[in-house]
């Protein structure tokens, strides 16, 4: 006879797809953060500016936000169990063939496919898969899986640096081709679908929700949101590092400042997830916007390490704790059955949004000689996007007192 609580309790293989998909996503953000150590080395060599070089990383996120809203598609209707499989070939690929490129046409034509093959596929598809292997805080297992994001922006940026130094560009793509193989492949051999999404999925019956707006309008605000916040937080990821190197600081010490960023921002997920559980998804997602739309201001003015490591860390926690809530903000908010397609357009918006970062962070260097600019314009775009969660709240407290 089966109890009650074993009845309630989750499946504990959603922590074994918590675990999976840390990983996989650990890479594929890993070597969308990676950009930033190969700007300047790709620049010198084949004469590129910062902006072209720079729109490698537009590029990669266009690919991710139109081919994730396919995923995501894909994922609602057909499930996710090859997704890991697909990936790794892509990445894999693309890796290997950025060894291999010498002209600016090529370098983007393969970061566009990483971004639509590889990123869009291990991203939303799989975080909307991870969120609903959990009844009980579910927010708190979204921001561990997410934390795999932040651990990748840290992580392979520093292997790429020292892969840099120690064998010039083109065998530092070479060899993240190789480590990429070993590492994601066992995973993807883990990824099963969630049984409540399975049900879901062959259902004639909509989910119930408790929430007072359509999933379309839900939607609609978490959209018009996203694009400027990660328009705002775009600029550190591709363009601290340049900062810090044009400002005589070591590559090794930018490098540090910004894996101290990601280290942070690992914790920022995680408890950012936990908070959305206790205070809710949206409030949670106010609290970090404010934090990162101040502290992304400080980078260009703070010219001592000290100061550079607290600015890394308090921005890296907040803009972390961002990426979490908004992913918390599409579980609780939409149904099991429109998940993958609810993220998915979030990415999309989202993915859109790094890419314009990224590359106007460079046009703006280019225009004035410097990064001040850069970093005003990513704190101007990041109070946009506060203006517009705000609305949004009001709205869901307005329409609650109308149903009641």
């Amino acid at each position: 006879m089966t109890s009650e609580n074993s009845v309630d309790r989750d499946p504990l293989y959603g922590w074994v797809m918590v675990i999976s998909v840390f990983t996989l996503t650990a890479l594929s953000f890993g070597t969308m953060g990676s950009i930033s150590v190969f700007l300047k080395p790709l620049s010198n060599e084949f004469g590129w500016t910062r902006a072209n070089t720079a729109f490698g990383y537009t590029v990669a996120s266009l690919g991710s936000a139109f081919f994730g809203i396919i995923w995501g598609y894909v994922a609602d209707k057909y499930g996710t169990r090859l997704f890991g499989f697909f990936a790794t070939f892509f990445m894999v690929s693309c890796l290997f063939f950025l060894s291999k490129q010498n002209n600016i046409l090529h370098f983007y034509a393969l970061y566009f496919c990483f971004g639509a093959f590889g990123n869009a596929v291990v991203g939303s598809p799989l975080y909307a898969n991870v969120g609903f292997w959990f009844k009980k805080n579910p927010g708190l297992a979204i921001g561990i899986t997410a934390a795999g994001g932040a651990a990748g922006q840290g992580l392979i940026p520093l292997l790429s640096t020292y892969l840099i130094k120690a064998h010039g560009w083109q065998d530092a793509y070479m060899y993240l081709s190789y480590i990429y193989l070993m590492i994601m492949a066992p995973f993807s051999f883990l990824i099963k679908e969630s049984p409540w999404r399975e049900r879901a999925r062959i259902s004639i019956k909509d989910d119930f929700r408790d929430f007072p707006l359509s999933e379309k309008e839900v939607i609609t605000w978490i959209s018009c949101a996203v694009i400027f916040c990660c328009i705002c937080m775009s600029v550190p990821i591709v363009h601290l590092i340049p900062l810090l190197t044009d400002a005589s600081f070591s590559e090794d010490f930018a490098a540090s400042v910004f894996l101290a960023l990601m280290v942070f921002g690992i914790v920022g997920r995680i408890i950012s997830g936990k908070l959305g559980d206790i205070i809710g998804a949206l409030p949670t997602y106010i609290l970090m916007s404010i934090g990162q739309t101040i502290t992304v201001l400080g980078f260009p003015y703070i010219d001592f390490k000290v100061g550079l490591f607290i600015v890394a860390a308090a921005f890296g926690f907040t803009y972390s704790g961002v990426m979490s809530a908004i992913l918390v903000c599409a579980r609780m908010m939409v149904s099991a059955k429109l998940a993958g397609r609810a993220m998915a357009l979030g990415s999309f918006f989202g993915w859109v949004g790094m890419g314009l970062g990224g590359y106007f962070g460079g046009l703006l260097f280019d225009i004035k000689g410097d990064y001040t600019w850069s970093f005003q314009f990513a704190s101007l775009m990041g109070s946009v996007n506060l203006l517009i969660l705000w609305q949004f709240h009001l709205r869901i407290k307005r329409q609650r007192e109308v149903i009641s």
